[in-house]
């Protein structure tokens, strides 16, 4: 009677370990368990993504705001144009907002960082933020750290 006890208690903790890494599992990919409420577009231009991923953060003052929903080359600007998920509760975003890619922690994951303006009107579903500050790519700095001290 007792091993049959213990048996169920360790195949209940399996269990239970299995259910903790599939709902981190998920957690980490982005895949499930975000807000599915409303949400409007905005877009974006920049010279250089340097590994932003769709479905990376879209952070206001460290909140985050929404996600990248899109990455494609616009063949016009001859830059890459970024579409962003904004929650729809945040509606308060003025015209001259300001998005840069940004690197979280050490392992480099990118995400977009919204500093607010000024500006009396607001940005609306489909609008275009103007003022872009591209990724820092690590080796750009190092190409150029190493041409400045070779002089």
């Amino acid at each position: 009677m007792t091993s049959r006890w213990i048996e169920t208690l360790v195949g209940i903790f399996v269990m239970l370990g299995l259910l903790a890494f599939v709902f981190l599992a998920l957690s980490v990919s982005g895949l499930a368990f975000t807000k599915s409420g409303s949400s409007y577009q905005l877009q974006a231009f920049f010279a250089n993504v340097g590994g932003l991923t769709s479905r990376a953060e879209v952070t206001l003052a460290g909140v985050a705001i929404g996600s990248v929903e899109s990455i494609a080359i616009d063949h016009q600007e001859k830059n890459a144009l970024v579409t962003l998920n904004i929650d729809g509760d945040i509606d308060f975003l003025p015209e001259d907002t300001s998005a840069a890619i940004l690197t979280s922690g050490l392992l480099g994951e990118k995400y977009i960082g919204l500093q607010l303006g000024a500006e009396e009107e607001n940005l609306r579903d489909g609008d275009f933020i103007l003022d872009t500050q591209s990724a820092v790519v690590l080796e750009d700095l190092i190409g150029q750290f190493l041409v400045s001290s070779g002089k």
